[in-house]
């Protein structure tokens, strides 16, 4: 099995860096897998070397009792048993490779739905890639009452405060969002 399962809200994993390429033994289906989830995965149980093919069908959540991001920190969506938001929340937490940040990750929705996750960013990579996200910007300066300009002189990629980037997969907005060391 060489092709990794799509992830609707984090479709490259191996770029961001939630899923190595390094054999394993997956502890949930007991198979030698060529790939290896490095991110974050709560529950219970210490677990490791879970394989992007049992996140992705649910049964490595399902076994440990566990998620990928903390349902808590998804902006934008609730949890409604009347509505379609179950099965969103249930897709990003529980069948969707998650990230490390500094503290808390958070994960940003738009068009009333999860982003895609795109990695870790500076300014430097945000200038670079000349996307607009002038909005975020402006609310995570606020955050930690900064001046839009000081919040984008220290938001340095793997630096002291570290900026995520997303996109939404309806209208491709950018998204960021950010914490600090």
């Amino acid at each position: 099995m060489s092709h990794l399962p799509y992830f609707k809200y984090h479709t490259d994993p191996l770029k961001t860096g939630s899923i190595e390429k390094r054999e394993t033994i997956c502890p949930v289906c007991n198979e030698k897998r060529e790939y290896v989830y490095v991110g974050p995965f709560y529950s219970r149980s210490e677990v490791e070397d879970i394989c992007p093919w049992c996140i992705a069908n649910g049964k490595a959540a399902d076994k440990y009792d566990g998620t990928f991001q903390d349902h808590g920190e998804v902006e934008g969506i609730t949890i409604n048993p009347d509505t379609h938001g179950n099965e969103v929340i249930e897709e990003l937490i529980k069948r969707t490779p998650g990230y490390y940040g500094i503290q808390q990750e958070k994960w940003l929705s738009h068009c009333n739905e999860p982003c895609n996750y795109l990695g870790q960013v500076g300014w430097k990579e945000i200038r670079e890639m000349g996307i607009d996200v002038e909005e975020d910007i402006e609310i995570e300066a606020k955050k930690y009452r900064l001046s839009k300009e000081e919040f984008c002189k220290r938001l340095i990629n793997k630096g002291f405060m570290q900026g995520y980037l997303f996109q939404c997969i309806h209208c491709g907005k950018y998204r960021l969002t950010s914490d600090i060391d």
